[in-house]
């Protein structure tokens, strides 16, 4: 396997499946297509001649049972993240499982189980951990160069976004919720990653749905459902505490009457400097002789793009053998902090993390 191309079958050929085709069919050294399905098995067949995928499956079942494949790639609604993640590390896949890990907390314990019973990999692709100037900021804070990040905002906030108003992506049991299971959770991953990974204990937040109802705020995501409904939020915030005291407050919407371009954002606040982030753009933020200083960064010549290095990131952690950035765990932590804050929500109090798997 070291030196041979990593087998890959996808599971859901929909838009996010074939971003991943087309990842790593830039990587022909690294990692081949074989297979791919699709609950819709006339899409499972375009995106099969589309790019040249030799075997397309008519089920998951299929695929999952075909001894030549190493790996899958999980893109679907988020209710079938659990049980299709599952399915496949019994059958001996690796698997990247996209975002949200789990539409809830327990289903994420039981992929967590299932992952250490199973010894194989298991990857969040959270992309946006993956693109040049996260990685920038890291370095920086891996240098010291914030000292201690005591506070962080993040937030991603979409002026008219609802996506496919009606279908899985606003009915609450198939998608676990609004914005904040769909964009937040990657505001989460980025803020966790440049801060250090501190431990969350405890989070206090309010979700709302003032558009979604009303059949407003309306995106160009997804084909809408007229006849379905809408039952999530449409904006979240909340504000999260840290083991260390360090704190992250979040905010995010599908649609909120804001001057905003829909950009996501997040700010650190260290003791000896920090950073910010608005969309494609960053700055480092220190002072120096009595004065404010800024420092923009720039791009790197020719970047190969997040996609491609999280991509190469699941391979080399297949071939070695070990855990990887955006592990299994990350993603329970992920969705703890999200349960917790629907649950805050419902109660108006604050709630402690349970840890306990």
């Amino acid at each position: 396997m070291k030196s041979q191309p990593i087998r890959i079958g996808i599971l859901g050929a929909g838009n996010i499946g074939r971003v991943h085709i087309q990842t790593f069919q830039q990587l022909p050294q690294d990692a081949i297509v074989t297979a791919v399905t699709d609950s819709y098995y006339p899409l499972a067949q375009q995106r099969a001649a589309e790019y040249s995928i030799p075997r397309c499956c008519e089920t998951a079942e299929e695929l999952l049972s075909d001894p030549d494949i190493d790996a899958v790639v999980i893109g679907v609604p988020n209710k079938w993240h659990a049980p299709l993640a599952i399915q496949a590390l019994k059958a001996g896949k690796h698997v990247l499982l996209e975002k949200p890990m789990a539409i809830d907390v327990p289903s994420a314990r039981d992929i967590v189980n299932a992952q250490r019973e199973s010894g194989k990999v298991l990857m969040i692709p959270h992309q946006m951990r993956w693109e040049w100037l996260p990685l920038q900021l890291k370095q920086q804070a891996d240098k010291g160069a914030f000292g201690r990040i005591y506070h962080a905002k993040a937030g991603w906030l979409r002026r008219k976004g609802i996506p496919g108003w009606g279908t899985w992506f606003t009915r609450s049991e198939e998608s676990g919720g609004g914005p904040l299971i769909d964009i937040g959770v990657h505001m989460l991953d980025l803020a966790f990653f440049l801060m250090g990974n501190p431990k969350p204990v405890s989070v206090y937040g309010s979700t709302y749905a003032e558009f979604g109802p009303k059949k407003r705020g309306i995106g160009t995501w997804g084909t809408p459902d007229w006849n379905g409904r809408f039952d999530v939020e449409d904006l979240a915030a909340a504000l999260i505490k840290m083991e260390d005291g360090s704190t992250l407050s979040l905010d995010v919407s599908w649609a909120v009457h804001m001057d905003t371009d829909s950009q996501h954002f997040i700010h650190l606040m260290g003791s000896e400097g920090g950073a910010s982030i608005r969309g494609n753009q960053g700055k480092l933020l220190t002072e120096s002789f009595d004065r404010a200083v800024e420092v923009s960064l720039t791009p790197p010549s020719n970047d190969e793009g997040g996609r491609i290095r999280l991509s190469r990131h699941f391979i080399e952690c297949i071939r070695e053998g070990k855990q990887p950035d955006t592990s299994v765990m990350t993603g329970f932590t992920n969705n703890l902090i999200l349960d917790a804050i629907y649950e805050s929500s419902r109660t108006g109090h604050e709630v402690v993390l349970d840890w306990t798997l």
